[in-house]
C-alpha cells in the first residue's frame, strides 16, 4: 500500500480514501478479488497443486488461501476444482478523468484551532444514493431537551449550528461500510457536557440542565488543522452526496491538497429532506508538499 501511494505521489491515508471513493471499494478488497480471479482460473485448469497456487498468489498456507478464495467465490478451492463450480471474476479497473466544467465548486480554505463537537453518536452504514435511514432515525430520535442542550453549548462562530460529523471506522467508503455518525455542535475544546456554554435563544423551555439531558451528550475532540469548506445548494440528500463524491474525484486531483485524518462535517438548512437545501461541507485537508523540480532521467 505504501509503495503504491508513493508511485501515486500522495500520502497513504489520502490514497486509501481517494481509491475507495473512486472505486467503491477499498484497495485491499480490490487486490484480493483480483488475486482470487486469477487464482480461480488456475484452480479450474488443474495444472498446479492448490498449495502451489496459494504460494504463487502470496499465501503462506493452504488454509489462508482457502479462506480468501471462499470469501470471493463462496466455495473452497478444492470443491471448485472437483465440481467445476461457477466462480466470480473481478475485472481490472481503469479510471478516466472527464473534465466537464459544467458545475462550479465554491470553496474556501480555513485554519482552525482545536475544537470539540458535543452531541450524540451512533454507528451507521454508508449510503451513496438516497436517504440514509439509520442516520435519519438517529436525528429523529433527538428530543427537545437534547437539542436545547446542544444549542446552549455551542461556542464557535463556525462551523455553526447543528452539525453532522462522520468518523470513518476503516479506510473504506464503499456502500455499507460503517462510520460513527455524530449530531452535535462545535464548541470550545475545554467545554464539557455538564457546563453551560453560550446563552441560546430557544422558544422551547430551558430544561437542558436536567441530568438526563446532559448525560445524553458525548464529546468528540477535533485537533487543529486545515479545512476545505464547500458551500452548495440543491436537493437533499442527492446534492450532498454528489458534492461529497465530486470533492474526492474532481477537487482533490485538481488542487494542491490531500485529505488528512479527522471527522468530515456537514451542516444543512433546513435539516430535513427537501428539494431546496443550503449545505456546507467541511473536509480536513493538508497542503501537498510538491518537489521544487522534477528528478532528472540521468
Amino acid at each position: 500500500m505504501a509503495e503504491v501511494a508513493r508511485i501515486a505521489a500522495v500520502p497513504e491515508y489520502h490514497f486509501r480514501r481517494l481509491f475507495s471513493a473512486l472505486a467503491g471499494m477499498p484497495l485491499p478488497t480490490y487486490v484480493r478479488r483480483r488475486r482470487m480471479t486469477l487464482a480461480g482460473a488456475e484452480v479450474l485448469a488443474g495444472d498446479l497443486t492448490l498449495l502451489d497456487i496459494a504460494v504463487r498468489y502470496g499465501y503462506g498456507s493452504g488454509e489462508a488461501f482457502a479462506r480468501a478464495f471462499r470469501s470471493v467465490h463462496g466455495i473452497g478451492p478444492g470443491e471448485a476444482r472437483r465440481t467445476g463450480a461457477v466462480l466470480t471474476a473481478q475485472p481490472r479497473m481503469s479510471f478516466r478523468v472527464v473534465v466537464e466544467g459544467s458545475t462550479s465548486m465554491r470553496y474556501r480554505i480555513v485554519e482552525k484551532e482545536p475544537f470539540r463537537v458535543v452531541g450524540t453518536k451512533t454507528t451507521v452504514p454508508l449510503v451513496h444514493d438516497g436517504v440514509n435511514a439509520a442516520a435519519m432515525a438517529h436525528v429523529e430520535s433527538l428530543d427537545a431537551r437534547t437539542i436545547a442542550r446542544m444549542k446552549e453549548l455551542r461556542g464557535l462562530p463556525e462551523p455553526e449550528g447543528i452539525l453532522s460529523a462522520f468518523v470513518y471506522l476503516t479506510g473504506s467508503r464503499e456502500e455499507g461500510a460503517h462510520a460513527d455518525y455524530w449530531v452535535g455542535v462545535a464548541t470550545r475544546p475545554e467545554a464539557t457536557t455538564g457546563e453551560p456554554g453560550e446563552p441560546h435563544d430557544l422558544d422551547t423551555p430551558d430544561t437542558a440542565d436536567t441530568p438526563d439531558a446532559a448525560d445524553a451528550l458525548d464529546a468528540l475532540d477535533v485537533p487543529a488543522g486545515t479545512w476545505a469548506v464547500f458551500d452548495h445548494h440543491g436537493p437533499y440528500p442527492s446534492a450532498v452526496q454528489e458534492l461529497w463524491r465530486d470533492v474526492f474525484t474532481l477537487w482533490f486531483p485538481s488542487n494542491p491538497y490531500t485529505s488528512r485524518p479527522g471527522p468530515e462535517l456537514l451542516r444543512t438548512r433546513p435539516v430535513h429532506v427537501g428539494p431546496a437545501t443550503d449545505f456546507q461541507l467541511w473536509i480536513p485537508v493538508e497542503r501537498t508538499l510538491r518537489p521544487s523540480r522534477l528528478p532528472s532521467n540521468g
